[in-house]
């Protein structure tokens, strides 16, 4: 087998003569917004995942708080079986190759998968008190230096658009807003990537839920929005709506908080996800120009679709609905065709400044 950088040699090394696995092949499983990589290592009769998170870039402990947390609340995560944290290599659980995203693309019905993703996000919030309260709080420095990605990497790098004073201090009193809506939300275990390409569809106990090691103790709403707005795929907002009451029966059904009635409800939902679509525009953005990576220039419509059609909806957000419109919507297909059409080496490393 050919082995093209030191960390491959490496972990092959840690798979065959420490923990001396019969490992008929090693094969690449999957890569993600980070410096972490997977791969699938075949043995007989069963295979592994191994996380490769390089040091000083990635650290494995979160993840394995995390997923210790989220294990024993019965959720579907893969099981460690061994971990090498100094080396940053972990052996895990296979929870196979099948996210939701391409089966909802391909038309299959997205009700039993969505009903399997919100049963399992609830039982999380309801039971997950205990856990919530061993995780970092998700407050207003976390929630304005996310938004904050939105104006450098998004409207300034990418759109190349120099914002005016006054529109400076619109986009600092929507920030403000929005992290005072979000703070107002019961803090619950937040996953904080709880969408179609981190929920696999498993055997037993689906989904299988993957990439929380980022997890903090937040705002009720956000994991809901991640999952019913993703960036990846869009649904009809009443197909949303219908699934967001079903989520908030099956709370109350648990005893836990679900707003003070239904409108509420969907008033955090809708809003703690302006925070999260901001955030995700401006870093969609930075994973090309700091990272390399195009591929989350094209989900960037339907991330700011989410924006306008929320801004069009609540009047507190009507100004910064007005500025999408005028300043931001005809500039962003001509700036996406700009950079896909840029050589790689125009982008700024992987790890360059943020």
């Amino acid at each position: 087998m050919s082995l093209p950088d030191a960390r491959l040699a490496l972990l092959e090394n840690w798979v065959t003569r420490e923990l001396r696995l019969p490992v008929q092949r090693i094969e690449p499983a999957s890569s993600d917004a980070s410096f972490r990589r997977y791969f699938r290592v075949l043995c007989q009769p069963r295979s592994y995942v191994v996380m490769d998170a390089p040091p000083p870039h990635e650290d494995v402990r979160p993840y394995l708080k995390v997923s210790g947390l989220l294990e024993a609340l019965g959720t579907h995560v893969p099981h460690v079986f061994e971990a090498d944290i100094d080396r940053g290599l972990l052996l895990l659980e296979d929870l196979g190759s099948t996210q939701y995203l391409p089966l909802l693309r391909s038309g299959m019905d997205p009700q039993a998968l969505y009903g399997a993703a919100l049963e399992a996000l609830a039982h999380i919030q309801v039971h997950g008190a205990a856990a919530c309260a061993q995780l970092a709080p998700y407050g207003e420095r976390e929630l304005q230096r996310e938004m904050g990605l939105m104006p450098e990497w998004f409207l300034g790098r990418h759109l190349q658009l120099t914002a005016t004073a006054a529109d400076v201090a619109m986009l600092d009193a929507t920030r403000a807003f929005l992290v005072k809506e979000a703070l107002a939300q019961p803090p619950v275990f937040v996953h904080r990537d709880y969408h179609s390409r981190n929920l696999m569809v498993v055997p037993d106990r689906s989904p299988g839920v993957i990439d929380f090691q980022d997890a903090l103790r937040g705002p009720a709403g956000y994991d809901l929005v991640s999952l019913l707005k993703d960036c990846y795929i869009g649904w009809a907002r009443e197909r949303v709506l219908n699934w967001v009451r079903q989520f908030r029966a099956r709370l109350l059904a648990l005893g836990g908080q679900a707003g003070a009635d239904e409108a509420d409800f969907v008033r955090g939902f809708d809003l703690i996800g302006v925070q999260r679509h901001l955030k995700v525009l401006g870093i969609f953005c930075r994973l090309w120009y700091r990272d390399g990576k195009p591929g989350y220039l094209n989900d960037l419509p339907l991330t700011l679709d989410y924006v306008r059609d929320t801004c069009a909806r609540y009047r507190e957000l009507h100004g910064l609905g007005e500025f999408l419109e005028q300043q931001v919507v005809p500039r962003l297909a001509p700036a996406n065709a700009r950079s896909l059409a840029e050589p790689a080496a125009s982008v700024l490393p992987a790890g360059g400044a943020a």
